[in-house]
């Protein structure tokens, strides 16, 4: 058999690319600041604020600000040393210039620049002069105001001093690069909020400013005796400042939840040279809410700090709770699953020398801290547990309560996946599966009722998607624990469904469907069911969420029908839109005979067009519901991938939301009831 010739072509020097500079960071910015979506454009904020922040964190400022201006521009202003702008002896350039357009240069690689830090690899401020239409940073120190400005990365002119000044600080205004963030360069100011609310319970004694004046349009005034912080505005939008530290945040993150215990514990203490400070409180709930941070710079994925901490409090339960008879001998110990159950805690360390794992900072590697850790919360929390004797058999007896359901969660569970095993892996029986076995190709619509799935069946695309109608309102899983989850039908069904399991032997691996498409009404109920169903993903299918599976359907709310022409409006600004360039005289209710329902709402009006005087009739018929359509309609304005709008669910910020759903569909009635009666004028109610 005669073989291949391998292809030839040119490989030699010259096809080796070389970057210098800040080229790299252009060509590939998911490299350094994670996304080139809204995460990575909240991150260029992060990373210049970082820097004011390590100012503050050392003792050299008390006070940063950061502004949304016109035109989708930062403004990151703080009073803190100044950024160094004469000569560097090795670049030949100012020290500003140096950190501005190098990657890995800065004051915190060693000597007296910075004791802690959250910036490790020098590329924080010259990342986002590199992504930026507009950089412009001005520095105020040695008497005097210098200033440069750079495009892309790139100066525009040389350091200048372009006056004189009795303080000191830096103020870094940025433009983001629409060549670089597609998908848009306009910022969100809740969370931007969210994000430096956290930092201030970080830092103790430090102000944080937020202003939005993105509205402002006369020029803003930086200059007199109120310093850099003027930009022509009465007051800043928010102000920040916590004296309580990580005890305060603890008390915020658990503002809508029933604490088991009164007291907060609370520690801060240097051991090995690592600076740690931990508070927590165990709460009436399921869920654990853990935040961690490595020299204030939030580590999503954990790390060192994380685990020592974890090791040491499922030690010391444990102990403490045989020391006191409280568990048997005969007993099992609990597990690490059983005393996280229902904590909240809030882990921060401080190192001089410190190893993140990537660029975006998500997990921390350095080794000592996860001695240190665990050395300061075993001295501290035991003799917390044996001076607080009422809070410690609440938390000793919330771990055993935990151990009890996960026992009966774990025969819930195997009971119903061992079904599926003992049946051939069968499916629920209102399942109506697409033909396809490839995940990423594969839909699962979950629509509300027999209606709406026997219409959603007859129109799909039986190759890619699949149907799964639910059956009235499922059990709110944020009330309810894994077994008495497990033995809700409509739940389990979905379980089965999804292939991917639960709990502790979930895979994401094994998901039949890469879209998750919740299908529901546009009403009150069909809004209740989607909370419903987005509790339950959140808390139980965290990594699906995150993966971007989970996805809401927009079905129309009206079909337009004048003459042969038909459109659809997906909201009341649309239909107008499409009718309301013509005059509407209302006239008689006519029932449609293509409807699926004797409920439809229809208009009929009519119209004169203005390039013919014959009048045409327009008809507005309102869907209330997907049982409404018929499939031919459902198919073409919800289902057909070509036509469709469909909203991605994404979790911006992690404890927000955590607080959000307890809020909503915790068990504690009161901050619900508040919530409901403040925001009562807002809701847009088709009752």
């Amino acid at each position: 058999m005669a073989t291949k010739e391998p292809k030839k072509s040119s490989y030699g020097a010259e096809s080796i690319q070389v970057l210098e500079g800040l080229e790299p960071v252009r060509k590939r910015p998911g490299m350094y600041i994670g996304s080139t979506g809204p995460d990575g454009l909240h991150h260029l904020i992060w990373e210049i604020f970082d820097n004011s922040r390590d100012e503050a964190m050392n003792g050299h400022a008390n006070r940063v600000e950061v502004a949304l201006l016109p035109n989708n521009q930062i403004r990151v202003v703080d009073n803190g040393r100044g950024i160094p702008v004469d000569i560097h002896s090795k670049t030949k350039v100012s020290a500003l210039e140096t950190i501005m357009t190098t990657l890995h240069a800065g004051g915190k690689f060693g000597g007296e620049g910075y004791n802690v830090s959250g910036g490790l690899h020098g590329v924080g401020a010259s990342v986002v002069n590199a992504l930026s239409i507009m950089c412009r940073v001005e520095v105020h120190r040695d008497g005097g105001v210098h200033m440069q400005e750079y495009k892309q990365g790139i100066r525009k002119s040389k350091v200048a001093q372009i006056g004189k000044s009795k303080f000191t600080g830096t103020i870094v205004t940025f433009q983001p690069d629409p060549i670089i963030f597609k998908e848009g360069t306009e910022f969100e100011i809740s969370r931007v909020i969210s994000h430096l609310r956290q930092q201030a319970y970080l830092v103790k004694g430090l102000i944080i400013n937020i202003i939005d004046a993105r509205n402002i349009t006369e020029k803003l005034d930086l200059e007199g005796e109120t310093y850099l912080f003027d930009l022509g505005v009465e007051s800043p939008t928010t102000s920040f400042y916590f004296e309580g530290g990580l005890k305060s945040l603890v008390k915020h993150y658990n503002e809508f939840a029933k604490p088991i215990h009164r007291n907060i514990f609370y520690v801060e203490k240097e051991a090995e040279g690592v600076g740690v400070e931990i508070a927590l409180q165990y709460i009436d709930d399921l869920s654990t809410k853990m935040a961690a941070f490595a020299n204030n710079i939030p580590t999503i994925e954990g790390g060192t700090h994380v685990t020592g901490f974890k090791t040491a409090l499922t030690r010391l339960i444990n102990t403490y709770a045989r020391k006191n008879n409280i568990i048997k001998e005969k007993d099992e110990n609990l597990t690490g699953d059983d005393v996280l159950e229902g904590l909240t805690v809030v882990i921060s360390v401080k190192l001089r020398e410190i190893q993140f794992e990537g660029q975006t900072k998500a997990k921390l590697g350095s080794m000592e801290a996860q001695s240190a850790t665990a050395t300061v919360f075993t001295e501290a929390f035991t003799m917390y547990l044996e001076e607080n004797p009422d809070d410690a058999k609440e938390i000793v007896s919330k771990g055993l309560l935990a151990l009890r359901a996960r026992k009966a969660a774990k025969a819930a569970k195997d009971s119903v996946l061992r079904k599926g095993a003992l049946e051939g892996f069968s499916l629920p029986g209102k399942l109506a599966d697409c033909q396809s076995n490839d995940p990423a190709l594969s839909e699962l619509f979950i629509v509300e009722g027999d209606s709406a799935g026997g219409t959603a069946k007859q129109g799909r695309d039986r190759v890619t998607q699949a149907i799964l109608p639910l059956r009235g309102k499922i059990l709110n899983v944020e009330r309810a624990r894994l077994d008495k989850m497990l033995a809700s039908e409509q739940i389990k069904n979905l379980v089965l469904a999804m292939g991917a399991a639960i709990g502790d032997t979930f895979n994401i691996e094994k998901t039949r469907y890469h879209k998750l498409i919740i299908a529901t009404d546009a009403d009150v109920d069909g809004a209740h069911i989607r909370t419903l169903l987005l509790t339950f993903f959140y808390r139980y299918y965290r990594p699906i969420v995150d993966a971007g599976y989970v996805y809401i359907a927009q079905p129309p709310l009206y079909k337009i029908q004048r003459g042969k022409e038909i459109k659809y409006a997906y909201s009341d600004e649309e239909k107008f839109a499409l009718v309301g360039d013509v005059d509407i005289t209302e006239g008689e209710e006519e029932t449609d005979a293509d409807a699926n329902t004797n409920n439809e709402e229809i208009e009929e009006v009519e119209t004169a067009i203005a390039k013919s005087k014959k009048p045409a009739k327009v008809r507005i018929q309102r869907y209330k519901g997907l049982g409404e359509m018929n499939a031919e309609e459902l198919w073409e304005t919800t289902m057909d991938p070509k036509t469709r709008t469909l909203k991605t669910v994404s979790v911006h910020e992690a404890e927000e939301a955590d607080r959000v759903f307890e809020m909503l569909m915790g068990t504690e009635v009161g901050p619900r009831k508040s919530f409901i009666q403040t925001h009562a004028k807002q809701a847009n109610l088709d009752v």
